[in-house]
């Protein structure tokens, strides 16, 4: 390593033309400085190796802009200072610290290099220097360091040692130099001053710099002197305060203070809280009558004394234990849901028998508009209890339940604690709404939070943040609403106890419009039954052609269309009555939104008609497959997801495995592409429940054998054809009674699950229960067929289900008002156990 120049050396250096340059940020470098430089970026490392590499000597620039990380030529300025490099030290993080010392002034000429750091061509700047000052450079010599010395009256910090430099100094160009080098300027205005070559103009420059320093330490002065005098002033008002309480003490006179304090002993009191929240709040309370009462700590304890004695401890509401009266009060607000009700009133009957009991926790399961919140709101009528709703849908804060702690400005208490406080009672009906949609991320997971809420066994010490004494939980019955159960944290879900709502049939839709939603809309509306008045066929034909809902709020807003129809013109003056029937509907309402599907009025080869659940009730798919020319490829379309998809795949092998009894061509695989579509394709479809319908569908078109268009069908298939169990069994039945099935398929082992299902949504369809895809088959396909029919080929223009004429064959009138069972004459031996 080259030897290190001393101080006496460097001023006797001359400057090369060439020199490396290194870009400088938040610093302008002036001549005769030395300081000390971090340098980190890749280019401005290698300038210095190049510069330690010759004659140590490196040219000084500053970057206009602090962040640019890469700077070009342009964004440098073009004056700086020729700098020596005195010291060098390479640090752990791989930066290397170096000592320069400014030599003398030079302006860029040109960017020789630029890669792999940059070179330039620089022009040295030399002042010219008088043999003697003139009167107008003593002056402003003179003036500039009496404002040194006045800044340093008014509070400016500057080295004694560079105060001993500066009175020393008679050269104009090197005091400005000096003064602006260690006054902590912005960028700009010292690099202005770098740059202005005349010694003397450079020096007036530092005196306008200095003057307005001067003014602004001036003002800061000033502002500090008014700071210290308000806080005297407050300090004098904090004394003479506490004198007037020493004085009213001693005369036994109670100041406002006190007041307050003793009304707080007689609300704990009053509100007969535990004894660990008693002994809390007494530490509190003695908390508070020792501070000041305008300090912000002492607002803060005024708060949560406030929320503590305000909470029903031990308020709570006297339960209506007349089960008959609760039962009434149940059957004016709700049309049938009797499951829900059957289970309150058998709460009802436990708490006559048992005074002290753990409310109960339910999840109300069901589609939207079934009217799971209002009956929270009924269950509470029906109790004669206070009722309080939250809604958990968006929810991402986990201190939305439990609360946020003390500690934090502007805390409150969770939920939870504001509907108890809300309540004004101990043992509120608390619905908690949407609670499927409670989301999670960095702030914590809500639905994990209500694991402790929603415990019997645990509730009864229920911990908000903000209280910090425990809460019992342990009268409150809690519901929960949810449209889906799956989203549901699996340890949340075990801790209620799920009651399903499906969706309602016309005849329930009928009898929930003419109980209370043609009376709510009447009365909403101002108008009476003298002026509308809506046939029972006339609703009805509202249900099936303007409605497709699980739940009522559609029928409700059109009910509400042809109440402002009629409500317009009453207004109007025409008072005659409205009578609506099927006829007139159309001019209240418009055009009908839904028909019957007109696509199936007939026997098709290869259209199965499926049974789905959706989150608004049960629906209908028409599955349809064809064949054409190919290789035996295997298409699906409809917007199918991955679980729907491989129930097609397994159909398929299902069918090939069966291809002999179903008659069959083995050619039709190998030499035919396979297309199996649902239609709406632009809604997601996904599960494994229309695995029977789309083997029926395959095995329809490849023996070509028509499907019966009034048959509906679910269930899972396997590989060897075995039928597997399903879910949502009512909604789908009830979507069959819309689609007016005659016969509908479903596994063996959901035989069980129509006892649950009303007995009146089971009239008038057929059911048969399948073991095997054999028995399917045999329900399904159309009764009349000979065995045995081989498929069409690809080029084959007759089409599926047309005859050598090529008219489509329909059923015999004899044929089609049969009944399904026995089986058609289609015999499939019983597939091998798997």
């Amino acid at each position: 390593m080259p030897t290190e120049p001393n101080e006496r050396e460097t001023q006797h250096l001359e400057t090369p033309e060439q020199l490396p340059l290194l870009p400088v940020r938040d610093i302008v470098v002036f001549p005769y400085m030395v300081l000390p430089l971090f340098v980190g970026r890749d280019m401005s490392i290698k300038a210095i190796e190049a510069a330690l590499a010759g004659n140590r000597m490196i040219f000084l620039a500053t970057q206009k802009a602090l962040d640019v990380e890469n700077p070009k030529p342009e964004d440098i300025h073009t004056v700086g200072t020729v700098g020596i490099i005195m010291r060098m030290l390479k640090l752990p993080d791989e930066r290397i610290k170096i000592l320069v010392q400014g030599l003398s002034k030079a302006k860029v000429q040109e960017y020789i290099q630029t890669e792999p750091y940059y070179s330039v061509r620089i022009t040295k700047v030399v002042e010219a220097k008088p043999p003697t000052p003139s009167l107008e450079a003593e002056a402003v010599m003179r003036t500039v360091k009496e404002q040194l010395e006045r800044m340093i009256s008014l509070g400016k910090v500057l080295m004694p040692d560079v105060m001993v430099v500066i009175e020393n100094l008679e050269d104009p160009g090197r005091l400005a130099d000096m003064v602006v080098s260690n006054l902590g300027l912005k960028v700009e205005v010292t690099q202005e001053v770098l740059e202005v070559e005349d010694p003397v103009a450079r020096l007036r420059r530092v005196s306008e710099i200095l003057s307005k320093e001067v003014e602004v330490l001036s003002m800061q002065q000033k502002i500090q002197a008014q700071a210290k005098g308000e806080m005297d002033k407050t300090q004098r008002e904090y004394f003479l305060r506490e004198q007037l309480k020493a004085i009213q003490k001693e005369l036994g006179e109670l100041d406002e203070r006190g007041e307050e304090i003793a009304e707080f002993r007689k609300r704990i009191k009053d509100a007969k809280m535990p004894d660990k929240v008693f002994k809390e709040c007494e530490k509190q309370l003695k908390r508070l009558e020792k501070m000041h009462p305008d300090t912000a700590e002492s607002a803060t304890v005024r708060t949560y004394m406030e929320w503590i004695v305000e909470l029903p401890w031990s308020k709570k509401s006297k339960d209506n234990l007349d089960i008959k009266t609760a039962a009434k009060v149940l059957d004016e607000d709700h049309y049938d849901l009797e499951k829900v009700k059957e289970r309150i009133l058998e709460y009802l009957a436990v708490r006559k028998l048992k005074d002290k009991m753990k409310g109960p926790i339910l999840c109300f399961v069901g589609p939207p508009g079934v009217g799971k919140t209002s009956l929270g709101k009924s269950i509470a009528r029906a109790l004669g209890r206070e009722f309080v709703r939250i809604s958990l849908g968006g929810v991402r804060d986990e201190a939305e339940i439990r609360g946020h702690r003390r500690t934090y400005v502007g805390a409150l208490p969770g939920r939870i604690i504001q509907g108890i406080k809300q309540a004004g009672t101990n043992n509120p009906v608390f619905m908690m709404d949407e609670v499927d949609k409670v989301g999670m991320d960095f702030r914590g997971d809500p639905s994990a939070a209500l694991l402790e809420v929603l415990d019997p066994e645990q509730n009864h010490a229920f911990s908000d943040h903000y209280l910090g004494v425990p809460f019992d939980l342990t009268e409150v019955m809690f519901i929960t609403t949810a449209n889906l159960i799956d989203p549901i944290l699996p340890a949340l879900k075990d801790r209620m106890e799920i009651i399903e709502i499906p969706g309602y049939t016309e005849e329930e839709k009928l009898g929930i419009a003419l109980r209370y939603l043609i009376p709510k809309q009447l009365k909403e509306h101002g108008i009476t039954e003298e002026h509308i008045r809506i046939t029972e066929a006339g609703l009805a034909q509202i249900v099936s052609q303007y409605t497709r809902e699980a739940g009522v709020r559609n029928l409700e807003r059109e009910i509400a269309n042809v109440m402002r129809k009629v409500a317009k013109q009453v207004a109007e003056g025409k008072s005659e009555c409205h009578t609506i029937t099927p006829a007139n509907l159309h001019k209240y309402l418009g055009v009908p939104k839904f028909l019957p599907e007109a696509e199936q009025e007939k026997d098709e080869v290869g259209v199965a008609t499926g049974l789905a659940w959706t989150e608004t009730g049960g629906d209908v798919l028409y599955i349809e497959a064809t064949v054409m020319k190919g290789k035996g490829q295997l298409t699906l379309t409809g917007h199918l997801g991955d679980v729907m998809k491989e129930s097609a795949h397994a159909a398929l092998s299902y069918v090939r495995s069966r291809e002999k009894l179903l008659g069959i061509s083995p050619d039709i695989f190998s030499k035919t592409d396979i297309h199996i579509h649902v239609p709406a394709g632009a809604i997601p479809k996904d599960g494994p429940s229309a695995g029977i319908t789309m083997a029926a569908a395959l095995a329809s078109l490849l023996s070509n054998i028509p499907i019966r268009r009034d048959v509906g069908m679910t269930g899972e298939v396997t590989l060897r054809g075995r039928v597997l169990p399903i879910g949502g069994l009512k909604a789908k039945i009830l979507a069959a009674k819309r689609a007016k099935l005659s016969t509908v398929i479903l596994p063996r082992r959901n035989e069980k699950d129509l006892e649950e299902i009303p007995k009146h949504l089971l009239r008038g369809i057929q059911f048969v229960f399948a073991e095997t895809m054999d028995d399917v088959i045999k329900a399904s396909l159309r009764r009349g067929t000979t065995q045995g029919s081989k498929a069409k080929p690809a080029d084959d223009r007759r089409g599926p289900g047309r005859t050598k004429t090529g008219r489509i064959e329909k059923p015999s009138r004899a044929s089609r008002s049969r009944p399904l069972q026995p089986a058609v004459p289609v015999s499939l031996p019983s597939p091998p156990a798997p």
